[in-house]
């Protein structure tokens, strides 16, 4: 089986822009990334767009046709892919098989999503699903596990809005970020309810976004610029027959696993983690299912510092969806161009010293209890 590595990418600004249309957005990510990687667009082969909303608010359809010829990469298969908030990420599996398995030499991965915009409405998993019509929209959904992990482990909300404050912290530092300013947690807290016990700074920010990625052959690439080892992606579904429980996401725990088992890794040869942050409550439930700290310990493991740049494994150091904004579709792919900037010590101020393997995590929405998508992928730097 074929070696695949990262030898491009390419992200714009997660923030309103007015001025830009999403099959905009695309172009210019998906401008930057094959600039990034210093090659001709017309050798790549595929393309995979990633969009969620664009169907739905603008009536936008066969986008990633439109975005890939007007940077030159047209001729071969081009997919549309919608996977929620996991579709960026799930684009980047597809593309990352294809090589593998010999289908394709070179293709291109393009994550967008245009949402400061009206019409846009409340998300949530699926209009249709009873557990929707029963008022189980996304904030409800990470409110009853925050309480539920309260109730189990005297959590804090405190210790719950640190979560914020930290990923603010990052996203200072990250031009890229929608926030650019600290917060403290009497600000977190103090801010308007949304599902208690979850306030309006504890939950992720629409944005603007668009985020892109050329993947290669490593024997193609390795005499490009700084190509990046992608160790391996996992995508899961919920398996959906389990008992529900509002601590622990099954799909979550096992896709960390097969992650760390196709690479031949583990949880102590991470050097820095971009992981799946809707809400404050998300990022903790994810420590643990990454195997950071043992179950119920994952407040702890935030209150020490070893989640927080210069901790012992730093987590969102982009500042993750709740500091840097979440664009459904540009988040996933937003995630590994992260780690691949850490990995070739292009972060600056948010760089994590001497990072050598990124792990890069994304869930998209619920289904009785359990992801619908989960997304696990690990990259590391060539020796």
């Amino acid at each position: 089986m074929t070696d695949v590595c990262v030898i491009g990418a390419g992200i714009l600004p997660f923030a309103r822009h007015d001025n830009m249309s999403l099959s905009d957005l695309a172009v210019e990510a998906a401008y930057r990334a094959i600039k990034d990687a210093n090659i001709a667009p017309g050798i790549i082969e595929t393309g995979y767009f990633a969009n969620v909303l664009g169907s739905r608010l603008f009536g936008d359809s066969t986008v990633g046709q439109s975005v890939f010829a007007s940077v030159g990469v047209a001729g071969g298969p081009i997919l549309n892919i919608e996977n929620a908030c996991a579709s960026g990420s799930t684009a980047f599996y597809l593309a990352f098989h294809a090589i593998k398995s010999g289908l394709t030499e070179y293709a291109i991965v393009v994550g967008a999503e245009k949402m400061c915009v009206s019409g846009m409405g409340l998300l949530n998993s699926s209009e249709t699903d009873i557990e929707t019509k029963l008022g189980l929209v996304t904030p409800a959904s990470f409110a009853m596990r925050a309480k539920r992990y309260m109730y189990e482990f005297n959590m804090t909300r405190e210790e719950l809005a640190q979560v914020t404050v930290k990923n603010r912290k990052h996203a200072a530092a990250n031009p890229l970020a929608l926030f650019q300013t600290p917060v403290t947690v009497e600000e977190v807290l103090g801010s308007s309810m949304i599902a208690d016990p979850l306030t309006k700074l504890q939950c992720c920010p629409m944005a603007d976004g668009a985020a892109a990625l050329v993947l290669a052959k490593a024997s193609s690439a390795l005499a490009g610029k700084r190509p990046i080892r992608i160790n391996s992606v996992v995508l899961n579904s919920g398996i959906y027959n389990n008992p529900i429980d509002l601590i622990r996401w099954e799909t979550d725990r096992r896709s960390c696993q097969n992650a760390y088992d196709a690479a031949a890794l583990g949880p102590d040869d991470l050097d820095l983690v971009e992981c799946h942050d809707p809400f404050t409550i998300a990022e903790i439930l994810h420590y643990e299912a990454l195997e950071l700290c043992p179950a119920g310990m994952g407040a702890a493991l935030l209150a020490d510092g070893a989640t927080s740049l210069g901790g012992r494994i730093p987590v969102n150091v982009s500042g993750g969806l709740i500091g840097r904004g979440h664009p459904l579709a540009a988040t996933g792919v937003a995630q590994i161009v992260e780690i691949v900037a850490q990995l070739r010590k292009e972060a600056k101020a948010r760089q994590v010293e001497d990072a050598r393997v990124g792990l890069a995590h994304c869930m998209g929405a619920d289904l009785q209890g359990d992801a619908r998508a989960c997304t696990v992928t690990i990259l590391s730097n060539y020796d």
